[in-house]
């Protein structure tokens, strides 16, 4: 009995040592709260001490009254990208209901805004200190509407062994932001690269363009060609043909009355037909309005297309009838060829078309092949207090089985290099089981992504997209113009828009 007293009187000391010591600082408590919280011991009063506790009394209180532990909130916010329409909420939820019961630690809860006010709601929380944990889908324009607001994934995917093996290496660095790290992991793709009408090939007796990064353009005659920039404008123009059956390489072409074009970066605005010719930026490094020179000369190359070799369509021409197809120009059966994204290569997009067509390699420009790329992910917020239980919801959604389940919710071809064969497959079967596709070059393409993105942040991102958006409109309906003068204006209208936000 003695020694169970004597027991008990040394536990009572060293519990108030150890309270004392969690209560000597309040900053420290907040800056590495607890995960479990702190039971305060029972008060006792001088009139009525303590009972001396039995040794069987003892174990069955420290089982009886040990503390639950408390699970830590996760919230996810939806509704910058795909998954805030009503068909996909269910499905979410039930993503998110299988999380919580594969563990006991974290409990995860969904929060889907509606895509319309979503930006608002978001930058409503960050400036409330109110952010969610995780937000996703979300792209790179999206992403980078909140500039500084994630968190560095590296020091986590190092803590964890995270495997990145099963993706590849351009798409893991694709997410790598100078300054700001690791922003995301990869998910959901749509990379870039050409769509031409084999109809339109076939009638024009012109072998199709190479479906093999590197390899050459084979004419019909056996001859081959670097598949560049240059042999792209050339089959554009033999395929861009005049009422009378006349193409643009020859002396009686009618450029007024044009009903077949050959080329065309569709649905995409100037920096997208920038990044045709490589990655760049209308920002440099020390946040002063640039215009890369490889981006000048696309724009350079656009512009004599639209008015001096007349192989893509200008903007009269593109809203005139004949190019008015389900799908935009491309599925008029119109224009021979496009640069577009993954996303458009489905019946919703393209369109039900009469016309045969496949997928081909984005050609070079100056040796080098960009083929930009729209990707959506899950990003982590800088400002989580739980960093570490958001990353491991993370890389539960990114896992093969549910990242496969959340694509077939949102839409969008896996990241993971293990998943993309399968899901080509069954993509192709589903969506045209009548026709020979080359998916790979869908899957060759990933090696070529831009970075910087061409949808990356900009300062004053709306007044400044404005001020391109005009300047692209007057190059696209104007012919004539003093190019290198419009370019200069530009770009000094970019800098006052950029001092502007700083001040």
């Amino acid at each position: 009995m003695k020694k169970t007293r004597w027991f008990f009187i040394v536990l009572l000391i060293l519990t108030g040592i150890t309270l004392a010591a969690c209560s000597g600082g309040q900053s420290a408590v907040q800056e590495s709260p607890p995960e479990e919280p702190v039971t305060e011991p029972a008060e006792t009063t001088a009139e009525e001490p303590a009972a001396e506790p039995t040794a069987e009394s003892t174990e069955t209180t420290t089982e009886e009254e040990a503390p639950a532990t408390e699970k830590v909130q996760i919230r996810w916010f939806v509704g910058l990208g795909a998954g805030s329409d009503e068909p996909t909420i269910d499905a979410q939820q039930a993503i998110v209901d299988q999380f919580n019961a594969s563990q006991d630690e974290i409990e995860l809860t969904l929060e889907i805004v509606d895509n319309e006010v979503a930006y608002d709601t978001l930058a409503t929380q960050i400036a409330g200190g109110n952010a969610p944990d995780i937000v996703g889908p979300v792209g790179i324009r999206g992403r980078d509407s909140f500039k500084g607001a994630w968190l560095d994934l590296q020091p986590l995917i190092d803590a964890n062994n995270y495997d990145l093996s099963d993706f590849d290496p351009a798409m893991v660095e694709f997410y790598q932001v100078q300054e700001e790290g690791q922003l995301g992991i990869p998910f959901a793709i749509f990379p870039s690269f050409v769509i031409y009408n084999k109809d339109l090939f076939d009638e024009a007796g012109l072998a199709y363009p190479p479906q093999e990064y590197g390899a050459p353009y084979v004419d019909a005659d056996g001859n081959e060609r670097a598949w560049n920039v240059d042999t792209l404008r050339d089959l554009a123009m033999q395929l861009t043909v005049d009422a009378n059956g006349n193409d643009a390489t020859s002396p009686d072409f009618d450029p007024e009355q044009i009903v077949q074009f050959g080329w065309m970066n569709q649905w995409t605005d100037l920096r997208g037909v920038g990044t045709f010719f490589g990655p760049g930026s209308l920002v440099d490094k020390n946040g002063n309005a640039q215009i890369p020179d490889n981006w000048y000369e696309a724009w350079q190359w656009t512009y004599d297309g639209w008015w001096k070799d007349w192989f893509i369509p200008n903007g009269p021409y593109e809203g005139a009838d004949f190019l008015q197809g389900p799908g935009g120009p491309f599925s008029s059966g119109n224009l021979a060829m496009v640069h577009l994204h993954m996303w458009y290569v489905a019946t919703w997009a393209l369109g039900d078309v009469d016309f045969a067509w496949d997928l081909a390699a984005t050609p070079a420009y100056n040796g080098r092949i960009t083929s930009k790329m729209h990707a959506d992910t899950f990003g982590i917020m800088k400002s989580s207090e739980h960093p570490e239980e958001a990353f491991a919801v993370l890389t539960y959604l990114l896992s093969p089985e549910v990242s496969t389940e959340l694509l077939n919710i949102y839409g969008g071809m896996p990241a993971r290099l293990d998943l993309q064969e399968t899901w080509l497959n069954e993509y192709g079967q589903t969506n045209f089981p009548d026709q020979e596709i080359n998916w790979q070059v869908v899957v060759d393409s990933m090696a070529y992504a831009d970075n910087p993105n061409h949808e990356s942040w900009m300062p004053s991102f709306l007044e400044t997209t404005d001020r391109y958006n005009e300047f692209w409109s007057r190059l696209a309906n104007e012919p004539d113009l003093d190019f290198a003068a419009e370019v200069e204006t530009l770009q000094a209208d970019l800098q006052a828009i950029f001092d502007a936000a700083e001040n």
